[in-house]
């Protein structure tokens, strides 16, 4: 994409697109979804343990079901994360709330 970006848009095009696409709708079989789902949509805590750790294994998103790795991003700040997730939560079709610096280290200190 042309342009040039900021927060969150920036760490997506930086660290996810690759594997979740530019449009976020991911590639079959290998990668889930970004859009319309309850893993980006639903619970906060759950999507931000999953940048800080990592996840492994299989997992059904949408009804097709992903066996794969995403690795941790623990790497990033607490404002880069909560910035990232924010940026998914609101693009790509979806329409859920922000997540706050403060809740990423609420669970980054619980590690």
């Amino acid at each position: 994409m042309a342009g040039k970006f900021t927060g969150g848009e920036k760490i997506y095009y930086t660290y996810c697109s690759t594997c979740h696409q530019q449009d976020g709708r991911g590639a079959t079989g290998r990668f889930p979804p970004l859009t319309g789902t309850e893993w980006v949509i639903g619970d906060k805590e759950r999507l931000i343990n999953i940048v800080l750790n990592g996840m492994e294994g299989s997992m059904e998103v949408n009804g097709e079901v992903y066996n794969g790795v995403m690795p941790r991003h623990s790497f990033l700040s607490d404002e880069e994360v909560a910035d990232v997730l924010t940026y998914i939560r609101t693009n790509f079709g979806n329409d859920a709330g922000e997540i706050k610096p403060e809740e990423v280290r609420k669970l980054r200190s619980s590690l």
